[in-house]
């Protein structure tokens, strides 16, 4: 299990026990838009996309670990 697997989706069933290519498909290839406005980066995920729920919860739980010291 990788470490993002183990922090971020350990709750979500069919990716907490995923393979690391499983992952990539599934989580990297992302259909979403990046855009800048008012100097903020905004990420929109398609709604009907499978995975959008576990990976805004994933990038949610990644972003609350501190920064190493």
């Amino acid at each position: 299990m990788t470490a993002t697997q183990a922090r971020g989706l350990h709750d979500q069933p069919d990716l907490a026990d995923a393979e690391p290519g499983t992952l990539r498909y599934r989580l990297l290839h992302l259909p979403a838009k990046l855009a800048s406005h008012a100097r903020r980066k905004i990420l929109s995920i398609p709604d009907t996309w499978p995975w959008a729920e576990a990976f805004q919860l994933c990038w949610h739980r990644l972003g609350l670990i501190p920064p190493p010291t």
